[in-house]
């Protein structure tokens, strides 16, 4: 019989620190979280659609978002938004400060689980850049503490 290679085992539940042995966590899994940008059109893979913006994107109406969740408090502070400009040589250091940041919310991030919990979630941005922004970390933070 073979053996199966640890990237074909499936996860296993984790145990959070604070709760007793016999309560776990189900991590999501990362085919369930995902990022897009709010101009591309909605598709119906993209289940439960959360902007994680702190402003409104230029030129889309509400109607048009098609979000189902506007989550602002999970963005970046403005000072920490124009410090990093999206200047990918400073993605490290963005990544760092914005974990602390959201590391003194975790009311809010908190919100996200049962929404991932459920099915598919699609954090929207609109960034021009799609791999230095937020949502990229928001994602990777999201994924690495729950």
């Amino acid at each position: 019989m073979l053996k199966k290679r640890a990237a074909d085992r499936p996860k296993r539940a984790v145990s959070n620190k604070n709760e007793t042995a016999s309560s776990t966590v189900a991590l999501p899994r990362r085919g369930n979280l995902f990022v897009k940008r709010i101009y591309e059109d909605r598709s119906p893979e993209d289940g439960y659609r959360i902007l994680v913006d702190r402003l409104w994107p230029r030129g889309i109406k509400k109607e048009r978002a098609h979000i189902d969740l506007w989550l602002k408090e999970v963005a970046p502070s403005e000072s920490l938004r124009k410090w990093f400009n999206h200047e990918a040589e400073k993605w490290g250091e963005f990544k760092g400060r914005y974990f602390k940041e959201l590391g003194q919310k975790p009311n809010f991030v908190e919100q996200l689980f049962p929404y991932v919990k459920k099915g598919k979630v699609t954090f929207l941005f609109s960034a021009k850049n799609e791999t230095h922004n937020n949502a990229v970390a928001l994602r990777e933070y999201f994924l690495n503490h729950s």
